[in-house]
């Protein structure tokens, strides 16, 4: 009994350690922002997302992919973050630390559960906690699917042991339905029946046993081979849920806007062999880590990749043939060898060479061989224990220390960038990053070069596989020029990333813009027609349409468009306020609406938190329509703080005009002008 007790005061203990060690290392994401790297696309420029958890959410969540994937319940998770914190990045954080914390005590209670083995679960469940290989999947709110899946994955593991002990329809079925959750959450699962064929070799040892089936009152005894035929039968299920996740995922990927083509086969087999030798030896040195690393293309050398086919080839053959006294090599090997297969870059998605987050979850093998050789090799001397003991606990602190500082550098894009440009060579996408964040600083001067930095970088990457990329950058960089006033030198790059991009819609849309503000007119419109045909629900360019009308004069064409970008942009304060202003403004009393005028810039205000002078604007010009000349004076003034704390002359200016006329009592009329 009192063994019993402290047995269980052990296990709670780790419990513990786990919890404080795995807080102590990432519990500062909470104070982290987002980066501007995905997290635009799975959170904070996603209607979607920050419309919070709706039913219509929900169902488009299922019915459409996200952010280029089609992982349903990842994208519920983010609504329900955005419905929990708005667009508070520490609360998004705080439900991925949840997650990763959830999913280290699940993978030491299923390890614990499988083999018995408190120790060596424990010291498996800690690097799994704390490895700096695993910062990127905890510290980045766009890979919340890993944290997530993991969570499944472990889930559907516990649930899978329980039936293997004893086998019943009641207990299998939590089984695929948990998979399922997974594979809705990451695709990457799809090798979790493979993960549980190895766990019937070992530890579970199902494949020594003799099979049993249940209601007939009797245990039926087979044959080796036939223990293994049902074992095999039993992972059907799985693997039909595989094979659709499979198809989902390559459709999906296939016609995602901006899908790429491919590298050469040979190289992504090159890259892949050689990368699990990366991956393996990070796992013991994790240094020079960076959120992106440059695929190297044919720079490979001959002897690089014989190098890694010999490495691999002798650990699988050792771990093959010690399998009968050290099962947990041949488990754990191929448990990282089999959960990278759909990652590791044989199909090709992006432009990395690897990632840290990858490993994740194939990490699990790989500190299962270290933990339990450990214990093998420590089980006959007290003193060996000790020091096994003494040399866990210093790697899992230096582990804890590393991934520490790792995740400092998570804490916002700028420092996110800067380290990865610290830790590698050539990385156009680390340029092009902290490009697009000095232009949303205002520091042109600076983001141009990051940009043209990048453009150099890519110019040694001649494949097509390269030119979605390279389109963006040309558009980037054509942004920061437009911005700074160069209208002519932004228009060549738009037309650059046009020519790497026929159907770039973006870029069509943008050098529209530009063209509108050196006054041609129809080549505006021309972009911006261009940008409907490639992407119809384009609110924006219906918006641009509807300036150049009004421009010309067309005003109930205009006004046309105004009310296709508010259906098409419900939440944008914008299709508001232009639909608001030609209805305070214009000549036409047939056109004129004082009153929905009033209600569409109020809306806009509200929907703009009041930060936007040119709304106060509309706004007053509406109550002025409407005989409310009072109020009109007081919101124009209110619009000119705005706009003179925010050095905006030329509205304050108008402003001031505006208020001339509201104190005469006098509403004001435009016929050709724009907001």
């Amino acid at each position: 009994m009192q063994g019993r007790r402290l047995d269980r005061a052990i296990v709670i203990a780790i419990y513990v350690a786990l919890v404080l060690i795995t807080l102590g290392v990432f519990g500062q994401v909470i104070h982290h922002d987002f980066v501007n790297y995905d997290d635009d696309l799975y959170v904070y420029n996603a209607p979607l997302i920050s419309g919070g958890l709706t039913t219509s959410g929900i169902v488009a969540s299922f019915a459409h992919q996200h952010a280029r994937n089609w992982h349903p319940l990842t994208t519920v998770s983010h609504m329900l973050d955005s419905q929990l914190y708005g667009l508070n990045a520490g609360g998004h954080h705080s439900t991925s630390l949840i997650l990763h914390t959830l999913a280290v005590l699940l993978l030491f209670g299923v390890l614990r559960q499988m083999t018995g083995a408190v120790w060596p679960s424990g010291v498996t469940a800690a690097l799994f906690a704390i490895h700096p290989l695993h910062v990127e999947s905890v510290a980045w709110i766009s890979e919340r699917k890993d944290v997530l899946s993991a969570v499944f994955f472990l889930l559907m593991l516990d649930a899978y042991v329980r039936y293997a002990r004893a086998p019943s329809i009641r207990r299998y079925l939590p089984v695929p339905v948990l998979l399922g959750a997974g594979l809705m959450s990451k695709p990457m699962l799809v090798s979790a029946p493979f993960i549980l064929l190895l766990l019937d070799y070992w530890p579970l040892r199902r494949f020594e046993q003799p099979s049993s089936t249940k209601g007939t009152g009797k245990v039926l005894k087979s044959p080796k081979q036939r223990v293994i035929q049902l074992l095999f039968l039993e992972k059907i299920p799985l693997l039909v849920l595989s094979a659709g996740s499979c198809v989902i995922t390559f459709v999906v990927q296939k016609r995602a806007a901006g899908a790429i083509a491919p590298l050469p086969f040979l190289w992504r087999v090159q890259n892949a062999l050689v990368s699990y030798v990366i991956y393996a030896w990070k796992t013991l040195w994790p240094a020079r880590l960076a959120v992106f690393y440059p695929y190297p293309n044919n720079s490979l050398a001959i002897w690089e990749v014989i190098l890694a086919i010999g490495l691999l080839v002798a650990i699988t053959a050792a771990a093959t043939v010690l399998r009968r006294q050290r099962p947990y090599l041949f488990t754990g090997w191929l448990w990282y060898l089999g959960m990278l297969v759909p990652v590791i870059g044989i199909v090709q998605v992006g432009e990395q060479a690897r990632a840290d987050r990858y490993t994740y979850l194939p990490h699990i093998g790989l500190f299962l061989v270290l933990a339990w050789a450990v214990a093998d090799i420590s089980a006959r001397s007290r003193l060996r224990r000790r020091f096994a003991a003494a040399v866990a606990v210093t790697v899992i602190i230096a582990f804890a220390s590393c991934a520490f500082i790792q995740t400092t550098y998570w804490r916002n894009s700028e420092t996110l960038w800067t380290h990865t440009l610290a830790v590698t060579s050539n990385n156009d996408i680390a340029h092009n990053n902290l490009g697009y964040l000095c232009i949303d600083r205002g520091d042109l001067d600076k983001a141009i070069s990051h940009f043209e930095e990048a453009l150099k970088i890519r110019s040694g990457k001649p494949e097509t596989h390269y030119d979605v990329g390279s389109a963006f950058v040309q558009m980037n960089l054509a942004d920061a020029l437009a911005l700074k006033g160069q209208s002519n030198e932004a228009i060549a790059h738009y037309e650059e990333a046009i020519k790497l991009q026929p159907n770039y819609a973006d870029a069509y849309y943008n050098r529209g813009n530009v063209l509108f503000a050196q006054g041609r007119i129809d080549d505006a419109m021309a972009d911006w027609e261009k940008t409907l045909q490639i992407r119809p629900t384009d609110a924006d360019a219906y918006t641009g349409l509807g300036n150049a009308l009004l421009q010309r004069g067309s005003v109930r064409e205009a006004l046309a468009h105004y009310e296709q970008a508010l259906a098409l942009a419900p939440h944008d304060p914008h299709s508001r306020n232009n639909i608001a202003w030609v209805l305070a403004t214009a000549s036409d009393p047939t056109i004129r609406n004082g009153t929905r005028a009033v209600n569409l810039a109020q809306e806009a205000i509200q929907l703009s938190d009041g930060k936007e002078a040119l709304f106060f604007r509309t706004l007053a010009a509406a109550y002025a329509e409407t005989n409310r000349f009072s109020e009109a004076i007081v919101t124009a003034k209110q619009g000119y703080g705005i706009a003179a704390g925010r050095g905006n002359s030329n509205l304050a200016r108008q402003l001031t005009g505006d208020l001339a006329l509201y104190q005469k009592r006098t509403p004001l009329r435009r016929m050709f002008s724009t907001n």
